[in-house]
C-alpha cells in the first residue's frame, strides 16, 4: 500500500479508537518482542471470534489522547522486516504478519502491523499460551473462547471427528513413541524431554491434538492407528498407495499409522545416484535421483489436504523419470505459484483438526514454506520444477531427472538466478506458455532464443557450458595424481585390489579413452608405482592384492 492509502487507513483507525482488533502503542526501540508476540496472539483471536479479516497492533500513537507521535522501533526495516520471522517461530499454529507497513505522517514515523484473524478452527498461541483482549487489557483466552474457535470447523472437518469406538489400545505403540519423540523435538525450547516421557499417553496425545475431551479422533487413528484400526474409518480406504510403472509393474497400499507409513513408502521408491558434470569441475556430481525431504513433503501435504469426505486414497506412481503425487480434492487456497514466487501464508485449511497435529508432530509448517521449499531444492539440483494439476483432486509431478539438458547447463553455470527465472525457463523447456514480459526479460538477459510459440534456452548460454564440461570430461590428472590417490587408498584400507583401484580411478580418466584403454592405463600406473618401489602385490597375477612395501 502506498502511503496515502495508509494515512486513510491509520485516520479511519483512530477514529474508531482501540477496541479487541485495534491496540496503539508509542513504543520504542525497547519495545519487548514478547509483548509484540502476546497482542499478536490476542488480536488474531479476537479478530477471528469477531468475523473480521485482520486486526492492528500500530507504533506511534499515543494512547492517552490519540495523537501521532512517532516512533523508534527498529527504524532499520531489515531489523523491521525481521520481526516476522520472530513471530512465525513461536506462535502455533505458525503464522505472522500479513504485512509490517511503515510510512510518515507529518513527519512521524508510523509502524503498521497487520495481524491476520486466526484460522477458523485454530486460536492462534504465542510460545504455549493463548491471549485474548478484555477492553484494553490483555487476558488469556478462556476455555469459552476457546471452544467457540475450535468449534467453528468441527462440524465440518472430517479429521475432527471423534471414532466413538476408538480406544488407546487401536494406536500403534512404535507409532506413538515415535510421535512422543517429534513432539519433543519440536517444543524442545519451551518442554523439557523429561516432562515429555512422564506424560501418560492420555495427556500426550491432549498436547499433540489429537484427542478431544480425552476422545480419539480420525485424525489421531489416521497418524497413530495400528494396522487393524483403519475399519473404523469406513467407507473411508485410509490408504497411502504406492504404484509403479512400466517395464515393471507393482504396487503396494499402506494403512495407519501414516505417522510411520510415509517413511515405508518413501522406502519403495527407486532412488539411485544419478551423475552430473558441474561446469568448471573436474569431478562429476553424484546426486539422488529425488530427494527424500521433498518426497516426504509432498507426501505429507497430501495427508494434510486431503479431501477425506471423498473416501479416496493418495496415490504415489513412480514412472522411470518422475513421481506424481494425487490427493482428492482442490487445492484449497489460493495457486502454487502464490507460495512460491509470493511466499503466501494460508489463512485457513481444509482439514485444520489433522493439520494441527500434523504440525505439532513436526510433519509439517502451516506457513506456506513447504511448496517454495521443494522448489528451492529442485533447482539447486539443477533438476525441473514440480509441476501442478488441478481437475477435481491434485496431481503434484516431481522430476527425477534431466528434461532439457540445456536447461539443466544453465542451471550448473548460474546458481544465482532468480526463482521467478527459473519457473520461466522451466515452463520454456517444457514447451509451455510464458507471460509476454516474461518472454521480454529472459531475451533481454540473453537467456532463451527462438520465436514464439517455440522458444528454448539460449544456444550460446548452452554451447558455452557444454563446451566447458565437454573439455573437463576430456581432460585428465597427470600420472602422479592418480598414483598418489592409489597410495592413499592402500594406506586407508592396508591393501587394495584391482577392482578396488578400478573404482577409484576409472571414472576419473579422460573420456577420450575408451574401456580398454582405461584399464590399461590404470596397469601402467600399478607398473609405476611397484617399479619405483612404493607398492607390492601379495596375492597372484591373476587377484592381485596391492600392499604398500616397508
Amino acid at each position: 500500500m502506498d502511503q496515502a492509502a495508509l494515512q486513510h487507513i491509520l485516520t479511519g483507525l483512530i477514529v474508531t479508537w482501540e477496541n479487541e482488533v485495534i491496540e496503539f502503542k508509542e513504543a520504542n526501540d525497547n519495545f519487548p518482542t514478547s509483548d509484540i508476540g502476546k497482542y499478536f496472539s490476542a488480536l488474531a483471536n479476537e479478530a477471528n471470534l469477531r468475523n473480521v479479516e485482520c486486526s492492528w497492533l500500530i507504533f506511534g500513537v499515543r494512547n492517552s489522547d490519540r495523537s501521532i507521535v512517532g516512533t523508534e522501533y527498529r527504524s532499520d526495516a531489515v531489523r523491521l522486516q525481521g520481526l516476522k520471522l520472530q513471530i512465525a517461530q513461536e506462535t502455533e499454529p505458525s503464522i505472522t504478519f500479513r504485512n509490517v507497513h511503515e510510512f510518515h505522517d507529518g513527519g512521524f514515523r508510523i509502524v503498521m502491523m497487520e495481524i491476520p484473524a486466526a484460522p477458523r478452527g485454530l486460536p492462534i498461541a504465542w510460545k504455549g499460551h493463548f491471549y485474548a483482549r478484555a477492553g484494553e487489557s490483555l487476558v488469556s483466552l478462556g476455555l469459552d473462547k476457546q471452544d467457540a474457535i475450535r468449534n467453528q470447523t468441527l462440524a465440518s472437518d472430517w479429521t475432527a471427528q471423534i471414532v466413538p469406538t476408538a480406544s488407546v489400545s487401536d494406536l500403534d505403540p512404535v507409532a506413538v513413541q515415535r510421535a512422543r519423540d517429534a513432539f519433543a523435538q519440536k517444543h524442545a525450547n519451551r518442554i523439557s524431554a523429561a516432562d515429555i516421557a512422564g506424560w501418560s499417553t492420555e495427556t500426550f496425545l491432549d498436547k499433540a491434538k489429537l484427542t478431544q475431551s480425552g476422545r480419539l479422533t480420525r485424525a489421531a487413528i489416521l497418524l497413530l492407528g495400528n494396522a487393524e484400526s483403519a475399519y473404523l474409518l469406513n467407507p473411508n480406504p485410509a490408504e497411502l498407495t504406492w504404484k509403479l510403472v512400466g517395464q515393471e509393474q507393482a504396487y503396494e497400499h499402506f494403512g495407519p499409522p501414516f505417522f510411520l507409513n510415509t517413511s515405508r513408502l518413501y522406502q519403495r521408491i527407486r532412488n539411485i545416484q544419478i551423475r552430473l558434470l558441474p561446469a568448471d569441475e573436474l569431478i562429476s556430481y553424484e546426486i539422488a535421483k529425488y530427494d527424500q525431504r521433498v518426497v516426504l513433503e509432498a507426501l505429507h501435504n497430501c495427508i494434510a489436504h486431503q479431501d477425506y469426505a471423498r473416501n479416496g486414497r493418495i496415490i504415489v506412481t513412480e514412472f522411470p523419470d518422475k513421481l506424481t503425487f494425487e490427493n482428492e480434492g482442490l487445492f484449497f487456497e489460493g495457486k502454487p505459484e502464490d507460495y512460491i514466487i509470493e511466499q503466501k501464508t494460508p489463512s485457513r485449511y481444509r482439514n485444520p483438526f489433522l493439520t494441527q497435529a500434523m504440525v505439532q508432530l513436526n510433519m509439517i509448517d502451516t506457513m506456506g514454506f513447504g511448496i517454495r521449499s521443494m522448489h528451492e531444492t529442485q533447482r539447486k539440483r539443477y533438476f525441473p520444477m514440480p509441476d501442478y494439476k488441478i481437475d477435481g483432486s491434485v496431481r503434484m509431478t516431481i522430476y527425477g531427472g534431466v528434461v532439457d539438458p540445456a536447461y539443466t547447463r544453465l542451471l550448473m553455470q548460474r546458481t544465482n538466478l532468480p526463482i521467478g527465472d527459473v519457473l520461466a525457463l522451466d515452463r520454456v523447456q517444457k514447451n509451455l506458455l510464458i507471460p509476454e514480459i516474461m518472454v521480454k526479460h529472459l531475451k533481454h538477459e540473453g537467456l532463451i532464443e527462438g520465436r514464439k510459440p517455440r522458444f528454448h534456452v539460449s544456444a550460446q548460454v548452452a554451447a558455452a557450458t557444454f563446451k566447458k564440461a565437454e573439455y573437463i570430461r576430456n581432460r585428465s590428472f597427470d600420472d602422479r595424481h592418480f598414483q598418489d590417490m592409489i597410495v592413499e587408498l592402500i594406506k586407508k584400507f592396508g591393501g587394495a585390489k584391482r577392482q578396488d583401484i578400478d573404482t577409484l580411478i576409472l571414472d576419473k580418466l579422460s573420456d577420450t579413452l575408451n574401456d580398454t584403454q582405461k584399464r590399461t592405463k590404470i596397469g601402467n600406473l600399478l607398473s609405476g608405482l611397484k617399479s619405483k618401489g612404493k607398492i607390492q602385490n601379495s596375492g597372484s597375477r591373476t587377484a592381485p592384492n596391492w600392499q604398500i612395501k616397508e
